[in-house]
C-alpha cells in the first residue's frame, strides 16, 4: 500500500511537471500534501513536511546568500576587465577564440545561472566568429560545454541533490573536485579540437577561393593570418538596463578577486559551513563596495526575485522528500524495486547511473528527476549496502549539467540557440556527442579516483 502511494506520488509529480500543468513548487506542495492524506496520515503529514523543510534549510539559506554574492560581484564589475582581457588577447586566430570562448564562460559561470552565462559570452564572442568565419555551432557547443561541466556547490543540480537526498552540499561536491578538474581539462581539450579543426577549414576554404594572401594577409603557424588585435566587442548582457555603470567598482577589483577566493576557498574546504561563508562574504561585499543602507538595499533588491524564486522551490521539495520520507513510501518503495533487481547489480548501480545520467536530460526536467526520481534510486542502492551520496554524485556528471545546454526542457537551451543564431536542432545535433563525451570522461574519472566502484 504504502509502496503504491509512493510510486504513485512520483507518477503525478512527474506528470505535473512535465505536462506543465502546474508550476514545480505547486506540484510538490500539492502532491506532499495530498499524499500524506490519502495515505490516512492526518495531521502528522504537517509534522513531515515541516521536518523536510527544518532539514533542507540550510541549502537553502547557502543559495539565497550565494546569488545575492555573486550577484553583488558582477555588478561591482569583477569580470569585466577579465574579459576584456581574455578578448584582447585572443586575435583573429581561430584556436585561441574558440579556447578564449570555453574559458570566458568557465568564469562567468561561477555566479551558478547558466542563463546569465549565455547572455554574457555569446554575445561577446559572437563578432569575432563572424569576422573570422567560425562556424557559431563551435561557439555555442564550448560555452555549452564549459557552463555544464562546471557544476558547482550553489548550482541547481548539487542544491536539489542536496535537498532531495538530505546531504551537506559540501559532502556531494568535495570528493568531485577532480573529478570536474577531468571534465574542464576535456573541455578545453575539445575546444583546441574544434579551433584547430576550423583554422584547417577556413585555410582549405581559402585556398579553394585563391584568397590566400589576401584579406587575411599571409598564412600564420595556424594556417591563418595572426592579424591584428582587434578590441573587444561590447559585452551585453541583457541586464544592463538593471546594472547601470554607476553601480561599478572597478577600484575594488582586486579586493572583490580577494574577497571571491577566500569565500571560495573556504566552502571547497570545509572549514566554514557554506551558508556562513557566502552569508559573511555577502555583508562584507556590501560594506566594501555599497556602504550605505540604501545602496545595500538596492544590490539586495536586485538581485531578490532569482534568490527567493529558486528557495521557494527547495523548500517545497524538502516538504516533498519530507513526506515521502516520513510515510515511509520511499523505503517501501526502494525495497520493492530492490525485489526486482538481479543479484549483484546493486553495486553498479552509481556507475549505471553516471553513463546515463547525460541522456536523462532529455526526458527530465531538473525538478522532476532530482526531487521525484533520484530519492527512489538514491533508496535502493542504500537497501543494496551503497550509499545516496554515491548516487547524487553520479547524477551530477550529467544530468542537467553536462545536459541542460542541449535539453528542449530548459529555456537556457532555447537561449544558446538564439544567441549564438543557430537552429536548436543543429545546435543539438553538433553540440550532444561533445557534452556526453565529458560526461562519460567524469564518469569514467569517478571510477579511477574512487567514488564509486565500477
Amino acid at each position: 500500500m504504502i509502496a503504491s502511494l509512493g510510486a504513485a506520488s512520483i507518477v503525478v509529480l512527474l506528470a505535473l511537471i512535465l505536462f506543465n500543468r502546474c508550476s514545480p513548487l505547486v506540484g510538490l506542495v500539492a502532491v506532499a500534501a495530498g499524499a500524506g492524506v490519502v495515505g490516512g496520515f492526518g495531521l502528522k503529514t504537517a509534522s513531515f513536511m515541516l521536518e523536510g523543510i527544518t532539514t533542507i534549510a540550510p541549502v537553502v539559506a547557502m543559495f539565497v546568500f550565494a546569488i545575492v554574492f555573486f550577484g553583488i560581484m558582477t555588478d561591482a564589475g569583477l569580470l569585466d576587465p577579465i574579459i576584456a582581457r581574455v578578448l584582447s588577447l585572443t586575435g583573429l586566430r581561430p584556436t585561441r577564440i574558440v579556447i578564449a570562448s570555453a574559458l570566458l564562460a568557465l568564469l562567468v559561470h561561477l555566479d551558478g545561472s547558466g542563463a546569465v552565462c549565455f547572455l554574457v559570452v555569446i554575445p561577446a564572442m559572437r563578432p569575432l566568429y563572424e569576422r573570422v568565419g567560425i562556424d557559431r555551432r563551435v561557439l555555442a557547443c564550448v560555452v555549452s560545454m564549459a557552463a555544464g561541466v562546471n557544476f558547482l556547490p550553489w548550482t541547481g543540480p548539487t542544491l536539489r541533490a542536496s535537498a532531495a537526498l538530505k546531504i551537506p552540499v559540501s559532502d556531494i561536491f568535495r570528493p568531485m573536485v577532480g573529478v570536474q578538474a577531468v571534465g574542464l581539462v576535456f573541455v578545453f581539450c575539445a575546444a583546441w579540437w574544434l579551433g584547430q579543426r576550423e583554422t584547417r577549414r577556413l585555410a582549405a576554404d581559402a585556398a579553394a577561393l585563391g584568397l590566400i594572401g589576401g584579406a587575411t594577409g599571409s598564412t600564420g603557424a595556424e594556417g591563418i593570418s595572426p592579424a591584428p588585435r582587434v578590441a573587444a566587442p561590447k559585452i551585453s548582457t541583457g541586464e544592463d538596463s538593471v546594472r547601470p555603470p554607476a553601480v561599478k567598482r572597478p577600484g575594488l577589483f582586486w579586493v572583490n578577486l580577494l574577497l571571491t577566493l577566500l569565500v571560495m576557498s573556504a566552502l571547497v574546504s570545509g572549514l566554514v559551513a557554506p551558508a556562513v561563508a557566502f552569508m559573511v562574504g555577502t555583508v562584507i561585499a556590501l560594506l566594501i563596495n555599497y556602504p550605505g543602507s540604501a545602496a545595500q538595499r538596492d544590490r539586495v533588491d536586485a538581485h531578490a526575485h532569482a534568490a527567493l524564486a529558486m528557495a521557494a522551490i527547495l523548500l517545497a521539495a524538502g516538504a516533498f522528500t519530507g513526506v515521502m520520507t516520513g510515510t515511509g513510501a520511499l523505503k517501501a518503495l526502494a525495497q520493492s524495486a530492490v525485489s526486482h533487481l538481479p543479484p549483484g547489480t546493486g553495486s553498479q548501480i552509481p556507475f549505471l547511473l553516471s553513463l546515463v545520467a547525460m541522456p536523462l536530460s532529455m526526458l527530465f526536467d531538473p525538478d522532476s528527476f532530482y526531487f521525484g526520481v533520484l530519492p527512489v534510486i538514491a533508496e535502493m542502492h542504500a537497501r543494496l549496502g551503497g550509499t545516496a551520496v554515491q548516487v547524487a554524485q553520479a547524477a551530477l556528471v550529467g544530468q542537467m549539467t553536462a545536459g541542460f545546454p542541449v535539453s528542449p526542457l530548459t529555456p537556457a537551451t532555447f537561449l544558446v540557440s538564439g544567441l549564438a543564431g543557430i537552429e536548436l536542432s543543429a545546435h543539438q545535433k553538433f553540440a550532444f556527442p561533445y557534452l556526453y563525451a565529458a560526461s562519460l570522461t567524469m564518469a569514467l574519472a569517478c571510477v579511477l579516483f574512487g567514488l564509486f566502484p565500477a
